[in-house]
Parts: C-alpha cells; sequence; structure tokens
C-alpha cells in the first residue's frame, strides 16, 4: 500500500477522478515531490483507504483517480466524546491532534467560565475550521478512515441542555471525591469525558456536571496540565477498557 494518505472531502468510488484540496496538493508537490503515475491513497471519513494514483502533478494543483479501495479496520471499541474545555494557544491543537490519534470518537469544545480564550462568533467559525483540519492531518498520520467531528463551541450548560445522559458514561476528572479509573466498571455505550482548560472548572460547573450524571475520577496525586489531562485519560481508558 502506498504510504502518503490524503484527506479529500471528495465523493470516492473505482474510476474516479479527484482533484485534491489545495493543503494536500502543495503539500504532495511541493513538499512530498511526488510526480505524475505515483500512488498515494485517499480517504474522505466513509471508513475506507481509496488507493489512486496521481495523473496530473503541478505546483498547486493535484489530480488523481481512484484505482481501489479497502475497508480500514482500525477504529477504538471505544465510543468517546471527548468535552474539552477551550485551552489557548497551541494547546488545543495539540490536545485535539493526540485526541484523534488516541481514538476519539467526537470533540465538543467547552467554553468554560475559566477558559482564557474567549472566542466571539467570527473567532469561532474559523477556530472550528481550523480544528476541523487538525482532526483531518491527525487521521492522515494515524491511518484512520473514520474522521472525528468537531462541534461548535458551547458552554457546559448549552450542551447539557441539548444532551440528556441517557445511557451515556459521564466521566469528569475531577480530585475531590473522585475514584480511579480502574475502580469504574467497564462502561457500555457512549463515554463522556469532561476536561477543563487552564484555569479547570469553577465550582458551579462542577455542580451543574455532578448533578447531570458526572463521576468525579482522579489520575494519580500530580496536577496535570490541560492538554496533559484528556491525554493521559484517553490512554488510560483504552488500555484499561479498549484495544491497547
Amino acid at each position: 500500500m502506498p504510504k502518503n494518505r490524503f484527506y479529500s472531502p471528495e465523493q470516492l468510488a473505482l474510476g474516479a477522478i479527484v482533484k485534491l484540496p489545495e493543503s494536500a496538493a502543495i503539500h504532495a508537490a511541493r513538499v512530498l515531490r511526488m510526480i505524475e503515475g505515483e500512488s498515494a491513497i485517499l480517504f474522505n471519513g466513509d471508513g475506507f483507504d481509496y488507493v489512486c494514483t496521481l495523473t496530473s502533478v503541478k505546483k498547486s494543483v493535484v489530480i488523481a483517480q481512484v484505482t481501489d479501495s479497502a475497508v480500514v479496520e482500525n477504529e477504538s471499541p471505544l465510543n468517546i466524546t471527548l468535552l474539552q474545555g477551550i485551552s489557548s494557544g497551541d494547546r488545543m491543537d495539540y490536545t485535539i491532534q493526540k485526541a484523534v490519534e488516541l481514538g476519539v470518537n467526537h470533540i465538543q469544545p467547552i467554553a468554560a467560565e475559566r477558559s482564557v480564550v474567549k472566542l466571539n462568533p467570527e473567532r469561532a467559525a474559523k477556530r472550528l475550521a481550523h480544528w476541523q483540519g487538525v482532526a483531518h492531518s491527525a487521521c492522515e498520520q494515524s491511518g484512520r478512515a473514520v474522521v472525528p467531528q468537531i462541534a461548535a463551541q458551547k458552554s457546559l450548560s448549552q450542551w447539557l441542555t441539548k444532551n440528556p445522559q441517557e445511557n451515556a458514561n459521564r466521566i469528569l476528572l475531577n480530585p475531590v471525591g473522585a475514584k480511579r479509573l480502574a475502580e469504574l466498571t467497564k462502561p457500555k455505550g457512549e463515554i463522556q469525558l469532561l476536561i477543563g482548560a487552564e484555569g479547570g472548572f469553577s465550582l458551579n460547573e462542577i455542580s451543574i456536571a455532578s448533578s447531570n450524571g458526572f463521576q468525579s475520577i482522579i489520575l494519580g496525586p500530580r496536577v496535570l496540565r490541560t492538554e496533559t489531562a484528556a491525554l493521559a485519560a484517553l490512554a488510560s481508558m483504552q488500555s484499561i477498557w479498549g484495544d491497547f
């Protein structure tokens, strides 16, 4: 199988002729210096890898034709939604990138009371598009063919209003009154993991989360940064209940 993988939002099928997205085309042509006749893999999130041949390579325009396809079976057995308090700088990008590599299914950015970053509607739309691009790149690197979707930012209260608990298993990183992951029964169905931003959650947010079924857990005696906490929790879940 070819080693270079690119995300394409196009409908992919055997024989289809596809124009790569500009960023992928630039990477293929200028960075990887691929040439006509070389093979690559395209994926669009439907669970398949599509082998293709590059039929035209220019500086920012690359055309490919699909020659084969194969189902990709590397999704985690855990259905995890990460509710991540929005963090500043590269921290949010890093968290999204690594969460995708660790098998998360959905990511919901939470505009927490103590989030350093406050996004107005225009900035929020731009960040959402950027974050989804980070998820695409993480899938390219990790070999996933199902792309986790990044939702538009919401406050915790807004999200809870739209998402009643039902059969979800809700977990909150909070050292007060907490258990360890290994003490919890293996979840059946969706896991909803709630992580605070740089300043953690306010007492009000913790109270709201607890009253809506979130079980507090602790990951050890040391205080973890927001980007470390999410990834440590996801890796622990995959080790205890998943496919690590």
